[in-house]
């Protein structure tokens, strides 16, 4: 249970960080509403057609009664988009890091700079940071993909389908939501997704102590937007603890070192 609540507490200590450092919070915020505009649109699309989806999806209940008939497919839409907000949530995440890349590895080491007076680096071009990024985004989407096939299918199970397949759902979201946000400051430190997914699996408490409040938080767009800044000055907080990095200051300050600056 330690765990579990210095996950949370990560979240909290990454918000005070950019609380403190207002012109890093500004900065990360321009990805963050690049892509809402784009996502917005999509979860607009997505309740005016969800309920068409599941009909089509389930021919073989068209005959039956009242209430049986409403409820199931009732049912089957409230998994099927939370299935959708999982994935959305996830693919938000990856997507805003990605356009951000910049601002948010800048963001980064600036933590680790105020935490331990050193920030590693990666040493390659931001091209090819950039290439690693999305090749690795796009493999833990089809993950969380793949998940979100096997829960809507789950939902056809009665009760636990509506109960406790949603909760799975949003600790799984919350995993790899986790490692999404980790890896801006584990990728400068060389470690691959492979490596990056077996460290978070060793530590699952503290993993899904951070990522599912963050989860929870991501899913009113807006707030995603606010958060995010302070969500990855978190995960950085959370990787110095599974790297075993000493934590050598408060953080009150950043000014030296100086990381790179801030495009």
């Amino acid at each position: 249970m330690r765990d579990l609540v210095a996950g949370m507490t990560y979240l909290a200590k990454g918000q005070r960080w950019v609380g403190r450092n207002r012109r890093q919070w500004g900065f990360g915020l321009l990805p963050g509403l690049i892509t809402l505009v784009g996502y917005a649109a999509a979860i607009v699309a997505l309740v005016i057609w969800a309920d068409d989806f599941v009909g089509w999806a389930t021919p073989f209940a068209d005959g039956w009664g009242s209430p049986w008939l409403g409820l199931f497919r009732g049912a089957l839409t409230t998994v099927f988009f939370g299935g959708c907000l999982l994935l959305s949530v996830i693919s938000f995440t990856a997507v805003t890091l990605l356009v951000g890349q910049p601002f948010y590895e800048s963001l980064s080491e600036r933590v680790d700079l105020a935490e331990g007076g050193s920030a590693p680096e990666s040493g390659l071009p931001l091209w090819r940071e950039l290439w690693i990024s999305a090749r690795e985004s796009l493999a833990v989407l089809v993950r969380v993909a793949l998940w979100g096939v096997l829960f809507f299918a789950l939902g056809f199970v009665p009760v636990i389908g509506q109960t406790v397949i949603p909760v799975i759902g949003f600790c799984v979201s919350g995993f790899f939501l986790a490692e999404e946000l980790t890896a801006v400051a584990l990728q400068r430190r060389g470690v691959p997704l492979k490596e990056r997914l077996a460290m978070l699996r060793s530590r699952k408490l503290l993993t899904l102590g951070f990522g599912v409040p963050v989860a929870l938080l991501f899913l009113v767009p807006f707030v995603a937007v606010f958060v995010m800044p302070g969500a990855v000055a978190g995960a950085t907080l959370l990787v110095r603890d599974l790297m075993g990095e000493t934590v050598e200051g408060e953080g009150e300050g950043v000014e030296s070192p100086q990381p790179r600056p801030f495009p």
